[in-house]
């Protein structure tokens, strides 16, 4: 072996030494490019240029590079589709189509006349120059979402945009192929819609029923991950079957597992670091050994075409970025994000150059053949590639800095001052579900670690005990990690398990605590017991969770109010962190409760969007009937309270009754809010005096948590 790398000629055939290479490449380009304030990945296509078979010939673009590269590109589309926010996406349809039918159009225009008049091709290669140049990649997207702008509306508008034009481009070369082997008929389009509509439905249908059916089912993380490489790959492999680019069916993938992967989930982190570490980066080091730099200097034609698709395709997506923003009233700062993601040529483009460069009509007398796309648009295309890349990262990282700043400045909520979330759990079965919903009501940005507790009782076996309690924490602390949150690991040992918990609640200044709750037979009694225990400490807001499932899985959050409920202290505190926990686990929302909550839902709902359904509700007498609102894959939630507050009824004490005989087997989570008295509030506990007026305006309390879920539309 030392031997072989030792005496390796280039270029570098050894399979160690070839992936440390690239590695290294990998490894070096972020880290000296971050210094001189360039986006790595122009210094990935670069380095992929000057160590590839066209540059210092040190890398063969071979089979290894060239499928690690495939995954990459569909690992950009996909991780679109998988971080777009749907709401904002339905919210914005018709901007996106608008917006993609403007970047399709006006390039489709620039370049199919410009080919034609100034570059004298057929109509034929004009037109599909035209596609060429109106299709674009999302390869600035990593930036952006690295920015935390990901959720943007210029962005979510960006990306749907991106799966309209493509299509469309797509189609145009599918049509183009077809007439060169002159089968453009009725079946031909029959053939061509009736494909396309049963790839969509069944990646956008049946797709998001496997998943959850698969994650509740397996738990192992590396399972779960091999599980999203497959769908990935799947719905490329059917998009390609219906006669589109793979492209087009990784974004319809990650679209479909939208909802079944939580932003805050590990899976997600996983995802993301595998392909923002090694597979997007082996695609932009494929892209950079495309390019040919003495094709540049030996062929005018060559420099011709790239000139003018060049400066087409600049000042056609600039046109469709600009006329989009003024469309939709949108600032300097998204136009340049827009522009920015929807400038690259990359993917598609590769796509249509490949193919008509494959395409033979004819052949010379000399019996050379005539391609729809000769070298010269080749390696032209090749140049177009190197510099619309550059110039979408540099103005999609200098927008969306921007932007990001305009947004933190925007939003001074303060929420995740002093928030400190605590897990007490015993039960290694539940503690993985319990952080994750820690996780899922936590602030996004916020550094306070997650605390999770175990208590051992003095007069157990203290050796057993404390292996059991360990091994429970470290559950916790590594579902922490894997979503790149700290969890803080407490052992108590006390006797009694109330005084155990309020005293960590006391010590750390906890402001929320999570509990399992025990549905198995004889111990709800004691759940009953140890939560009424706990609930004397009215300054936290206490979350007894009965997970049956994972979150991820959970179709409806159903979310029972009591009468006035808006009347307490903590009535806007644990609103936003539903509303946070609905944005970050999806799904739809069913809120019951009294008809006064609806005008306050709705204007919340406009600053931050949800898909909610409001029915009004105030016989709790009745609370039973809402089991028929609740699927095996629903969560219900009971919002409840304490004696001799506003919002208490005397029903609320058979909840547990209730809880024991007919949803023991169903995903619930009671929710007991903070509800300080005036007299005992201090700052801690409170940020605004007139929350505690009994009598609060909900117009103005509205203002006051919108102000809040800025923070969670944009973080």
């Amino acid at each position: 072996m030392l031997l072989n790398i030792a005496e390796a000629t280039l270029p570098v055939t050894d399979p160690i030494l070839k992936y440390l290479i690239v590695i290294i490449i990998v490894l070096l380009a972020p880290i000296l490019l971050n210094k001189l304030k360039i986006p790595h990945l122009i210094g990935l296509i670069i380095a992929g240029a000057l160590t590839g078979p066209n540059g210092f010939g040190i890398l063969d673009r071979d089979s290894s590079i060239v499928v690690s590269g495939t995954t990459g590109l569909l690992y950009i589309m996909f991780l679109a589709g998988l971080e777009i926010d749907l709401i904002e996406f339905k919210k914005n349809k018709w901007k996106s189509i608008t917006f993609g039918m403007y970047t399709f159009c006006i390039p489709m225009i620039i370049g199919t006349l410009g080919s034609y008049y100034l570059l004298h091709f057929n109509w034929m290669t004009s037109i599909l120059l035209g596609s060429l140049i109106s299709s674009h990649t999302l390869l600035a997207y990593p930036i952006v979402s690295k920015l935390g702008i990901a959720k943007d509306k210029s962005v979510n508008i960006a990306v749907g945009g991106t799966m309209i034009t493509d299509t469309l481009a797509l189609l145009v070369l599918a049509v183009i192929v077809g007439m060169t082997k002159g089968k453009v008929d009725a079946a031909f389009w029959l053939r061509l819609t009736l494909s396309i509509l049963a790839f969509g439905l069944i990646v956008l249908l049946l797709f998001p029923v496997i998943g959850r059916w698969f994650f509740k089912k397996v738990t192992d993380r590396i399972s779960q991950f091999i599980f999203v490489l497959v769908m990935v790959y799947l719905g490329a492999v059917l998009a390609e079957l219906a006669g589109v680019e793979g492209i087009i069916g990784a974004f319809l993938a990650g679209l479909a597992l939208n909802r079944l992967i939580p932003t805050t989930s590990p899976l997600m982190n996983r995802v993301e670091f595998v392909g923002n570490a090694l597979f997007i980066p082996f695609f932009l080091i494929s892209v950079g050994m495309l390019i040919d730099f003495k094709a540049f200097v030996k062929d005018a034609e060559t420099i011709k075409v790239a000139a003018m698709l060049t400066i087409g395709v600049i000042a056609a997506k600039y046109l469709a970025a600009w006329a989009t923003t003024k469309t939709f009233r949108m600032n300097k700062h998204q136009l340049r994000v827009i522009f920015g993601l929807s400038l690259a040529q990359a993917a598609a483009t590769l796509a249509a150059v490949m193919v008509g460069y494959n395409i033979i009509i004819s052949e010379t007398p000399e019996g050379e053949p005539i391609r729809l796309l000769n070298e010269a648009v080749l390696n032209g295309s090749i140049l177009v590639i190197l510099i619309t890349c550059t110039i979408a990262s540099f103005t999609a990282q200098k927008g969306g800095q921007a932007l990001a700043e305009e947004i933190g400045t925007g939003s001074a909520d303060g929420r995740d001052e002093g928030e400190k979330i605590l897990i007490a759990t015993n039960a290694i079965e539940k503690t993985e579900h319990l952080v994750q919903l820690a996780l899922s009501i936590k602030t996004s940005g916020s550094t306070s670690p997650v605390y999770a507790l175990n208590i051992i009782n003095k007069h157990d076996a203290p050796d057993e005990s404390d292996r059991a309690g360990k091994k429970i924490l470290e559950l916790a602390v590594q579902t922490g990690a894997a979503a790149d949150v700290k969890v803080q690991d407490i052992i108590r040992f006390d006797d009694n398990i109330i005084n155990g918990i309020t005293g960590e609640v006391k010590a750390n200044k906890i402001t929320d605590l999570i509990l399992g709750y025990s549905t198995k037979p004889y111990n709800s009694v004691k759940s009953f017991a140890l939560i009424n225990g706990i609930l004397e400490n009215d300054k936290i807001t206490t979350y007894v969770y009965n997970p049956v499932q994972p979150l991820s899985t959970i179709r409806n959050n159903i979310i029972v109010i009591p009468q006035n409920a808006e009347r307490e202290t903590g009535f806007f505190y644990w609103l936003s962190n539903l509303w946070t926990l609905a944005k970050h686990c999806g799904g739809g929302v069913k809120f019951f409760a009294a008809k006064n909550i609806e005008p306050l839902l709705n204007s919340l709902n406009e600053k931050n969007p949800i898909q909610y359904r409001f029915t009004e509700f105030t016989n709790w007498e009745d609370i039973l009937i809402l089991s028929r609102e609740a699927d095996k894959n629903d969560l219900i939630i009971f919002v409840l309270s304490r004696p001799q507050y506003p919002s208490y009824n005397q029903h609320m004490d058979r909840v547990f009754t209730y809880l024991d005989r007919y949803f023991r087997s169903s995903n619930f989570l009671l929710i007991y809010p903070i509800q300080v008295k005036p007299a005992e509030t201090d700052d801690f506990y409170s940020s605004d005096q007139h929350f505690l007026n009994p009598t609060v305006d909900l117009e103005s309390l509205g203002k006051d948590i919108g102000r809040i879920f800025n923070r969670d539309k944009n973080g």
